[in-house]
């Protein structure tokens, strides 16, 4: 018996696999404050679900060229007479509201669209989880090989300026990292779960953390346990196992912020 012939063990690895990717890319959405740019992202995913089924191609490569397509425009019309957060909030809610359109004018196709919209983590094949941990990889090398140059772009674009760095390329490559842990991820969370999947692990960690790197890691070790610890309660106590594992990560965040609220009480009461 081969170890991935478990279905448990499958979505054990592909919920870890989505964590590493997606709670590194989360810091780095949290710093910029890119919550609906993450939000804008992964609901034009379910639009590239729709074309996907239509056009007969692989799910993966659907959703992300129109996650590539809805970051690139997103980056191209910000700063033209929109507000960014009205930007991103019509772009986010009009590309779902035409995914769910398009899904349903498919003729002769079953498809299970509360996978799509909360994912469908105990339904991984080993194909899926390959895909998962390619382009988990993928992301981490990415943020590897850029991480000053990324973290440089983040706290100024002048001070990336003067260092022979251009914001835009750094902010191109965060993009494309984006489009892929939402391609990665909607198997296991689903569209609408994703950017808690980014948000949460990464602010959580945010208390705990001296350095960008550290909180890195710690997000990363936080989604991680979410995705397991998730998993195993969903079994347990037969919920939906996409919103169990962002729920744990929402705890985990509660009792983090508690956490750092009494530590702030105390320094200043030592004072």
């Amino acid at each position: 018996m081969s170890l991935f012939d478990s279905f448990l063990l499958r979505a054990a690895f592909a919920g870890t696999g989505v964590a590493l990717a997606a709670a590194p890319l989360g810091c780095f959405v949290v710093w910029r404050r890119m919550a609906y740019f993450g939000d804008a992202t992964a609901h034009a995913s379910i639009l590239g679900v729709a074309l996907a089924l239509g056009f007969q191609v692989p799910i993966f490569a659907g959703v992300l060229i129109v996650s590539l397509l809805m970051a690139t425009a997103v980056s191209s019309l910000s700063g033209r007479g929109f507000a960014m957060d009205t930007l991103l909030g019509v772009l986010a809610h009009s590309s779902l509201a035409f995914g769910l359109v398009a899904v349903s004018f498919l003729q002769g196709v079953r498809i299970d669209l509360m996978a799509y919209l909360f994912g469908d983590i105990l339904a991984v094949s080993r194909l899926d989880l390959a895909v998962i941990w390619g382009g988990a990889a993928l992301v981490l090398v990415m943020l590897w090989a850029r991480w000053s140059a990324l973290l440089t772009a983040t706290l100024s674009p002048d001070l990336a300026y003067a260092a022979g760095l251009n914001p835009k390329r750094e902010q191109l490559i965060l993009t494309i990292a984006l489009a892929l842990v939402v391609a990665v991820a909607i198997k296991v969370v689903g569209v609408l779960l994703i950017s808690a999947l980014l948000l949460i692990p990464a602010a959580a960690a945010r208390p705990f953390a001296s350095t960008p790197e550290r909180m890195a890691f710690i997000a990363a070790g936080i989604g991680m346990l979410s995705a397991l610890a998730g998993l195993q309660l969903s079994f347990v106590f037969d919920t939906p196992t996409g919103p169990t594992i962002v729920c744990f990560a929402a705890v985990v965040f509660a009792l983090a912020s508690l956490v750092d609220l009494v530590r702030q009480q105390r320094v200043s009461a030592s004072h």
